[in-house]
Formats: C-alpha cells, sequence, structure tokens
C-alpha cells in the first residue's frame, strides 16, 4: 500500500503538469495528500518541515542563478546578438542544419560548465530566431535544447563539470574523467540517435507543410530587434565565450581567495553573532553568478543603444519567467523530498536492489530513482547514499572497475528524470511558451534514447572487457 501512495503521488503530478496546470499548485497538493495517507499527523510537520524547508532552501541558492541567466537571455535578444549569429550559421550550416546548430551551442554551453538552467534561457533566442528563419516548428525546439544541454554533455562525455558527474566522484574514489572511452561512447550514441529522432520529426514536419507557428497564437516568442544594423557576429559571440571562460577561472579563483569557509561580523547595533558562509558549497554557485554579470556586462559595453529603449519592459519580462520558472523547480524539489522520505519509497528502492547483475542493478536503480524524485542529482544521491556499498561490492566480487560504475551512475541519472514532472522540462516548456501537449513527446524521445545509452554503455563494457 506504501508504495501504492508513492506511485500514485508520482502519476498525478505528471498528470497535472502534463495537462499543463500549475506545478507550483499541484506539487505540495500531490506530497501531501501521499502523507496524509500514510500517516495524517505528519502533513503540518512534513509541509513546513520538509517541503517548504527544501522549497526555499533551493530558492535562497539558485534563484539568483535564474534571473541572471533570464536577464542574460533577454539581452541578448534586445542587443540583436542572437540575429547576428543565427545569419552567420546559416551561412555556414544552411537553414536545414538549424538543430545541429542549436545542440552544438548548448553543447558547449554545459560542457564549459555552465549551468542547465542558464543554457535555457541563453539559447532560446538563438533557437527561436534560427528555427523561424529556417521554418521549423518551434515545438521541437524544446526536445533540441533537452538533447545539448541534459544528455551527453550533462553526465556522459568524460570531464563534464556537471554536478551529475560530480557526485559518484565521493561515493566510488574516482574522477570527473572516469570511464573515458564508455563515457565517449555512450555520448557518441545519445548525439546520432537524438539528431536522427529531430532530423526525421522536421522532415514529417516539412511534408505536412507545417511552419514555424502562427505568430499570433505564440507565447513568449524573443522581442524583435529594434537596430538597423547587425553587430559582428565575432562581438555577438563574445558575451557566451565570456560567460563560459568567467565560469571556469571563477570555480579557480573564488576556492583559493575565500578558502573553504569564510566568516563576517555585520555592522549592527549591538552584539552581532558572526556570519559563517561555508564556501565549498557554493563556490559554483558564485562562480555562475559573477560569470554571468560578466556576460551582462559585455552586452551592455557592445550593445547598449539598441538595449535601452526596451530595457525596462524586458528586463521585467525577463524577471517575471525567472520566478516562475525558479518556483516550477523549487516546488519539484520539494515534491522529490517528501516522496523520498515515506516508506513507499524505501520499498522501491529494496525491491530495485534484487535485480542480479551489478552494473544493470546500479543503472535501474538510479534511474528509477531519478524519475520518481524527478530529480537527475536528487535521485542518484539517494541511491547511492543508501547503496553504494552494495554496488561496490557486488562490482569488486564480478571484477568491475570503480570507474564504470561511476560513469554507468552518472548517465543513468539523466535517463528518466526527465519524466513530466521534472524541474528542468517544466522551465524549458515555461521559457519557450510551450506546453507539455505541445512539446513534451520529443522530449520523452530524447529521454528514452538517454536511458538506452546506459545500456549500450553497459553492453559495450561486457563485449571489450
Amino acid at each position: 500500500m506504501s508504495f501504492l501512495i508513492v506511485l500514485a503521488a508520482l502519476c498525478f503530478l505528471m498528470y497535472v503538469a502534463y495537462r499543463g496546470h500549475s506545478v507550483i499548485l499541484f506539487a505540495p497538493v500531490a506530497a501531501l495528500g501521499a502523507v496524509l495517507l500514510t500517516d495524517p499527523s505528519l502533513v503540518a510537520p512534513m509541509f513546513t518541515g520538509l517541503f517548504m524547508d527544501k522549497m526555499v532552501g533551493f530558492l535562497k541558492l539558485y534563484f539568483p542563478v535564474f534571473v541572471l541567466g533570464a536577464l542574460f537571455g533577454k539581452l541578448i535578444e534586445l542587443s540583436g546578438f542572437s540575429r547576428a549569429i543565427v545569419s552567420s550559421t546559416i551561412r555556414v550550416f544552411g537553414a536545414g542544419r538549424a538543430m545541429l546548430s542549436i545542440v552544438a551551442v548548448c553543447a558547449l554551453l554545459t560542457y564549459g560548465g555552465v549551468s542547465l538552467f542558464v543554457v535555457v534561457f541563453a539559447v532560446y533566442p538563438f533557437a527561436a530566431e534560427l528555427f523561424r528563419q529556417g521554418n521549423i516548428p518551434k515545438r521541437l525546439i524544446p526536445g533540441t535544447i533537452a538533447l545539448g544541454a541534459f544528455t551527453f554533455t550533462m553526465d556522459a562525455l568524460p570531464g563534464t563539470p556537471q554536478i551529475q558527474n560530480i557526485i559518484p566522484t565521493a561515493f566510488f574514489g574516482t574522477d570527473s574523467w572516469a570511464a573515458p572511452l564508455l563515457g565517449v561512447t555512450g555520448s557518441v550514441f545519445i548525439l546520432i540517435a537524438g539528431l536522427s529522432y529531430l532530423e526525421w520529426r522536421r522532415r514529417v514536419a516539412l511534408r505536412n507543410g507545417e511552419g514555424y507557428g502562427d505568430p499570433a497564437t505564440l507565447v513568449n516568442e524573443p522581442a524583435p530587434f529594434a537596430g538597423t544594423a547587425l553587430a559582428n557576429p565575432a562581438v555577438a559571440i563574445l558575451p557566451l565565450v565570456l560567460v563560459g571562460v568567467s565560469n571556469k577561472l571563477f570555480t579557480v579563483l573564488i576556492p583559493r581567495i575565500y578558502g573553504g569557509s569564510h566568516e563576517f561580523v555585520p555592522a549592527v547595533i549591538g552584539k552581532a553573532t558572526p556570519v559563517v558562509q561555508e564556501v565549498s558549497k557554493v563556490a559554483a554557485i558564485w562562480a555562475v553568478e559573477g560569470a554571468l554579470l560578466v556576460g551582462i556586462a559585455c552586452v551592455l559595453a557592445f550593445a547598449w543603444t539598441p538595449v535601452k529603449t526596451s530595457f525596462a519592459q524586458g528586463s521585467k519580462s525577463a524577471i517575471g519567467g525567472a520566478l516562475l520558472a525558479s518556483m516550477n523547480t523549487a516546488s519539484e524539489y520539494g515534491f522529490g523530498a517528501v516522496i523520498a522520505a515515506l516508506p513507499g519509497f524505501l520499498v522501491v528502492a529494496n525491491a530495485l536492489g534484487a535485480i542480479p547483475n551489478p552494473l544493470v542493478n546500479e543503472a535501474v536503480t538510479v534511474t528509477s530513482l531519478a524519475g520518481i524524485t524527478g530529480s537527475a542529482s536528487g535521485g542518484m544521491s539517494i541511491a547511492l547514499a543508501a547503496m553504494a556499498d552494495s554496488f561496490i561490492a557486488n562490482a569488486q566480487a564480478a571484477g568491475i572497475p570503480m570507474e564504470v560504475l561511476h560513469r554507468v551512475a552518472a548517465m543513468a541519472s539523466g535517463g528518466m528524470d526527465t519524466l513530466p514532472h521534472n524541474g528542468a522540462v517544466i522551465t524549458l516548456l515555461a521559457v519557450t511558451g510551450l506546453t507539455h501537449r505541445q512539446s513534451y513527446k520529443d522530449i520523452f524521445a530524447i529521454t528514452v534514447i538517454k536511458t538506452l545509452a546506459v545500456f549500450v554503455v553497459i553492453a559495450t563494457y561486457y563485449a571489450t572487457a
């Protein structure tokens, strides 16, 4: 019964998300409904002590990233930089390769360490302009961005700095470059299969006479460029380059400047309590925020004239979008925390441990828990915290290196996590102005490809071991 309660809460939230209802409203309803059916006395304590605590904790850490990312993306629109880069891309690759271009840009940013959420805000203006000029349906943009940002550069390519590739290092004693050949194999599979699927979808739409879409019905369309001349492509791409470079630079410098923690005494009346900040826990977030500020300053420095006329209205809409996206994701984070604390979740975790093959056991466990919680990092953290010792013991008995365990766990985390209630999926759809009904089919196809890639990697290991 406890398992059925967890399953019912998950299915309910996926259903309302797919139907277009607000996740901010229904995530706590689904979570607390499950608590009510499990132990009614825990509804109020779970709501304030766990759901709201995790939700507010997420906003405390990541809300500035959402705001700065949304503002950066809006300035890229208003400056005309998106149109300049798109025009150059079309000249080089042709309009028919719009999808490849967007996947490449997303991949470069995420592999450079830029947050997945920031990539959504930054790349959408380019994608909208490129798809419009190529007359490709707008509804295919989320699937294209998902392929470039949420798949192989998130956890498959060796060396990626995304958190999904970092978490396993603490459990298996590995580094981010673990099992490079397996990681590259999985990445190539995802890229080829994903691009083939998206190209097939584009060709079907073309045969049916479907274009970008009716401007009168489209939502959250990037603002038209108000200037007369486009910027030089090298200048237009400079802010994106600076974001990636600055992010890497700040990631190295911040721990050196502040150390592992930093303490200061606020200037207040009376005896002040020192404020201690654990820098090691927020250094990566500070780095992203600093990098986005550098990117914003670069856009303003090179394109102040076209930006200033629409800055007030544009910044308001950007911040409104950031509020919606961050609250959606934070609500999902709170939902996952509540579900993970219920007895039914333990039933799932324990049942998954009965799978005999060590690598298949790990892959299915991690991707299942990521799907239930709607979070790649959250599901993997829960799975490894509870079962890492078992995974390691089974792998050692079978002679499987820890590097292989690392790569399988990382790739599995980014598989079924992108179900309809996933925070990144909801953010992507909110930013692009599309609904689950319009675009989730393509995101799910990319999810299936990403999940299959884990088992391709496992098969490759056994074939070459």
